[in-house]
């Protein structure tokens, strides 16, 4: 870990001009730099820089951050990564923490991994170009599927030749160690994992008395790599008709390779997928190969596994689209419809995309032109809805209760989307396809979603609707509307916190001087917000906003209160970018005052900004108290809570009244 003086070192040093410049062609305007977005495609520039706050934002794309964040974004660097790239820029020397000997043990055993790992890839490919056996056979395999030899060294195939033990013996001669070897899936120690054999070979005895054998011997070799590039895993291939013998071996699980986590083609893709903002998602390693050679690619591979949560969450961090391309087989399809529901859980967008029958992306990339592939992949992918029941409507047929399993089933996946709009447009599209009423449609998608959070303790939010839902679901939607809007006031009190929680504030103490009027303190405006909500006991409901208010409180507490560059150099990034959007303008007052206009700041009515903010926000909790109450009361409480919860109702209208009056509001009775 980076000592804390050094990050502070390095977040002095770099400039985020600097930093910015290397990748976007700048230029002056006013006080900041403008140029266009790296992030995103844009004829207009709306990428600013403001070399006084030290931070840049896209007011187009909404990127926004600090230097660190920057590279952290553009090269899909770790947060340490980024540091240590900017010290090296900046010839800053770190020094990273003492490590305990288990923390020593464990990141050697995993750099060991990686070194073993990036050793079998080079000795593969040497294989495949310095043998006799990888010329006739790992050659020309790959050149009868067509892949050209830039491709075949862009992703850095291999072959393992067809001898037992060469690449043991090979990595041993040259200081590899055995354990290492084993640990990596590379080479199986038949000591340790019993006495097995892979495709019928017996162990081989060696004089140091370990009986060992190759994985991969005999096979064309496809390395696996991590995000940021380097080896983690292998896939083989056998090139041998016999039946018993495994078309695919994979490696085993280990420190550096969770299957699970992990997408083949992800490193060379991930730039694309930014560009493009969309992830193709296909089966096997030679899928990804072909459709780079054919131009396209933003593609990577779950490489045979169901698809994960995890491997999920890999694509979200350069897009929210994904599209499937499958091939003909309705079997293998159908049971991937799994993998649809958990893209759709994690709030992602998927289409799909079918390939004529007999055909998979290899094949028909290879078949046709590189735009007549991307004409038909724009042309031919369909939302989810479209996909599954044009591909499951065979079978219903004129059967009535085929079809509303049918109808149950694409609502069950529409309910897991947590975006109401969305949920609302699916419904619509539902509707149209099936000839199913819309309200008959949202009636189960509340029914499902009632059911699933009720599991949860949490109340549902239901879809908007052209019909009258139940009371109760009215209630529910309003609740859900309120808590959303309150979100609203919560961004403008942290927004003031950040922005002028330094500013002295002058309020009214408790104490009294000789004339009995109140003794005028001074105070931060960080102090009085503070104040304010913990003596109502108001918590924020946005857990990131809650997480900043907090650290305002321990600082305050040490007896100090942090400014805006705090939190733009914070090494949690979404504090980071939360922070540039609530300090950034695309705008800036000309100097009005050469012609005698005198412009009011926001600086110059503070005191009227931050009673706004403070009384929206009490304001509004008291309308979702009211709320509660409303929807206690048709319940059909008890005689005498009915009575208290009605005077408390009264009691909450009257506050609102005031706040009402406080903020300026007319009410229209």
């Amino acid at each position: 870990m980076i000592h804390k003086e050094d990050i502070d070192k390095i977040f002095e040093a770099a400039r985020v001009e600097d930093v910015v410049a290397d990748y976007v062609t700048l230029k002056k305007r006013g006080v900041n730099l403008i140029g266009l977005c790296p992030f995103h495609d844009e004829k207009t520039p709306s990428f600013y820089v403001s070399p006084a706050k030290g931070i840049y934002k896209c007011f187009g794309c909404g990127k926004g951050g600090n230097p660190v964040s920057f590279l952290m974004d553009k090269e899909q660097m770790s947060y340490p990564e980024a540091l240590r790239h900017l010290a090296k820029k900046y010839n800053i020397e770190i020094t990273e923490e003492e490590e305990t000997p288990e923390q020593v043990q464990t990141n050697n055993d995993r750099e060991s991994l990686f070194i073993v790992s990036a050793y079998a890839q080079k000795h593969f490919s040497e294989n495949l170009y310095n043998t006799d056996e990888g010329k006739s056979i790992g050659l020309g395999y790959f050149k009868e599927r067509g892949f050209r030899e830039d491709i075949v060294q862009k992703f850095q195939l291999g072959y393992s030749v067809n001898k037992r033990t060469a690449f043991t013996d090979s990595a041993l001669a040259s200081g590899y160690k055995f354990e290492y070897l084993v640990k990596s899936g590379l080479t199986i120690d038949f000591n340790k994992d019993g006495e097995k054999t892979i495709e019928g070979s017996e162990p081989i005895l060696h004089s140091s008395e370990k009986k060992f054998v190759d994985r991969f011997a005999g096979r064309v070799m496809f390395p696996v790599h991590n995000i940021s590039g380097r080896v983690i895993a292998f896939g083989g291939r056998t090139l041998r008709t016999d039946k018993k013998v495994a078309k695919y071996i994979n490696s085993p699980e280990m420190e550096i390779y969770h299957k699970s986590d992990v997408l083949y083609g992800i490193y060379f893709a991930k730039k694309e997928i930014i560009h493009q903002d969309n992830c193709f998602l296909v089966e096997g390693y030679t899928d990804v190969i072909s459709m780079h050679q054919a131009g396209i690619e933003n593609v990577v591979a779950s490489s045979g596994t169901s698809l994960t949560i995890g491997q999920i969450k890999l694509i979200r961090r350069f897009s929210n689209n994904i599209t499937i391309l499958y091939d003909g087989d309705n079997a293998g399809i159908k049971a991937s419809f799994r993998g649809i529901d958990l893209i759709l859980e994690e709030g992602m967008n998927v289409k799909v995309l079918l390939f004529p029958d007999g055909e998979d992306p290899d094949s028909y990339s290879k078949r046709v032109s590189s735009d007549e592939l991307k004409s038909f992949i724009k042309e031919n992918s369909k939302d989810f809805i479209s996909f599954k029941t044009s591909l499951l409507m065979g079978e219903v047929q004129n059967d009535p209760i085929k079809k509303a399993q049918l109808i149950k089933e694409i609502v069950d996946s529409i309910a897991l989307i947590p975006e109401a709009i969305y949920r609302s447009v699916y419904i619509k599209e539902c509707s149209r396809i099936m000839d199913v009423q819309e309200e008959v449609l949202l009636s189960e998608l509340n029914k499902i979603r009632r059911k699933k959070f009720n599991e949860k303790g949490i109340a549902p939010a239901t879809t908007n609707s052209e019909f009258t839902p139940p009371v109760e679901d009215i209630i529910e939607a309003n609740l859900e509307k309120t808590n959303a809007d309150s979100e609203h006031q919560e961004r403008d009190i942290i927004r003031l916190l950040i922005n002028y929680g330094n500013n002295i504030m002058q309020v009214d103490s408790e104490e009294l001087d000789e004339e009995n009027k109140p003794i005028p303190i001074d105070i931060s405006l960080a102090g009085l917000i503070i104040h304010e909500l913990q003596h109502d006991n108001i918590v924020l409901e946005n857990v990131l906003y809650r997480t900043v208010f907090d650290e305002f409180v321990v600082q305050l507490e040490q007896g100090m209160v942090p400014d805006y560059n705090y939190f733009t150099n914070h090494p949690n990034t979404e504090i980071c970018s939360l922070t540039v959007d609530l300090v950034s303008s695309p705008y800036f007052l000309s100097n009005w005052e050469q012609h005698s206009i005198y412009i009011t700041k926001e600086e110059d009515i503070l005191r009227n900004s931050l009673n706004s903010a403070i009384f929206s926000l009490k304001s509004r909790r008291i309308e979702m108290m009211i709320l509660d109450i409303q929807k206690q009361l048709k319940e059909n409480p008890g005689e005498e809570e009915t009575m208290t919860l009605q005077q408390t109702h009264l009691n909450l209208l009257e506050a609102k009244k005031e706040f009402n009056k406080l903020l300026g509001r007319i009410i229209v009775k």
